[in-house]
């Protein structure tokens, strides 16, 4: 968001103040990018200001609708920067907040790897899946969002579902063996036990890093046998790069286990795992520090 961007929302303005956090999860999980959906949430607002209040019968539709409808033309404009990004795109990663344990389809659609698989609908799809089967909302709801007949939303909602199901890697909500895990699979990494980190590695774990065009990482995604060593290899050059007073720490990242370097407390690194069946199935790193600058704001829900 720009520095001359207005505050959001105002104090005086507690209707749209109740609805911000669901609208930034809207816009977050449309966009995959944490600094759009601010810019798209402010827009709502502009938006919300300058319409007769009288005239909404209800706010929160209302708002849904518009947020999601500037979310979708924010995705459609950035579809070509994402077709020419150089080596793997990831999404922004996020501050979560984990919401209530009961919330498991909420929780999964804001991890990392279930964003990612978001990228291979088109931004229509992603807009109609989300708002169907994610949020709940009818279809005759979210075809004013896109514009499309109910019928038609529920043929693309059906399309998008089949893809996003054959796609999706494997979900487990994080527990306290999720954590467990992680720690132990970061004390071998620490260690340069590359036979440790391959036996806590499942069978079909998959490491994919984003550093965009000006630092470095891989530019396909790597497969199990190579992770460990590929992981070494990152800690030397970070030890070799980074100042004795950066700052290592274990934090929630999309809702998974992570981990955050931090420099004169700016996120400089970022990693986030999922846990499936006791062991680490994919791993996301993130060295974009475009993407890393909205890491500490306050969590997306």
């Amino acid at each position: 968001m720009s520095a001359s961007s207005p505050t959001l929302p105002p104090v005086d303005d507690p209707e749209f103040t109740r609805e911000r956090a669901r609208l930034l999860g809207v816009a977050y999980r449309i966009t995959g990018s944490r600094a759009d959906a601010e810019d798209v949430v402010q827009d709502a607002w502009l938006r919300w200001q300058r319409t007769e209040r009288s005239t909404i019968e209800r706010p929160e539709a209302w708002l849904t609708t518009v947020t999601s409808r500037i979310a979708l033309d924010r995705l459609k404009s950035a579809q070509r920067t994402r077709e020419e990004y150089v080596g793997p795109w990831l999404p922004e990663m996020a501050n979560t907040d984990p919401g209530p344990a009961d919330h498991a389809e909420m929780a999964e659609s804001l991890t990392v790897g279930f964003l990612t698989v978001l990228e291979r609908l088109g931004p229509v799809e992603r807009v109609v899946f989300l708002l169907a089967d994610v949020f709940g909302y009818p279809f005759d709801e979210i075809a004013d969002v896109v514009d499309k007949s109910p019928e038609a939303c529920r043929q693309i909602a059906s399309r998008a579902r089949r893809r996003v199901q054959e796609d999706r890697p494997k979900f487990e909500p994080t527990d306290q063996d999720a954590w467990d895990v992680a720690a132990a699979f970061l004390v071998a990494a620490e260690a340069g036990d590359l036979d440790g980190l391959l036996e806590m590695l499942s069978e079909g774990a998959v490491l994919v890093s984003d550093g965009g065009a000006d630092h470095h990482a891989a530019r396909r995604p790597i497969v199990r046998e190579r992770i460990p060593r590929f992981i070494s290899n990152i800690i030397q050059r970070r030890e070799a790069r980074l100042t004795p007073d950066a700052e290592l720490v274990p934090e929630q990242i999309n809702g998974q286990p992570g981990i955050v370097v931090r420099e004169h407390g700016t996120p400089v690194y970022a990693a986030t795992l999922a846990i499936a069946g006791g062991k680490v199935d994919r791993i996301w790193i993130m060295v974009n520090p475009d993407k890393l600058s909205k890491l500490d704001a306050p969590p997306v829900a």
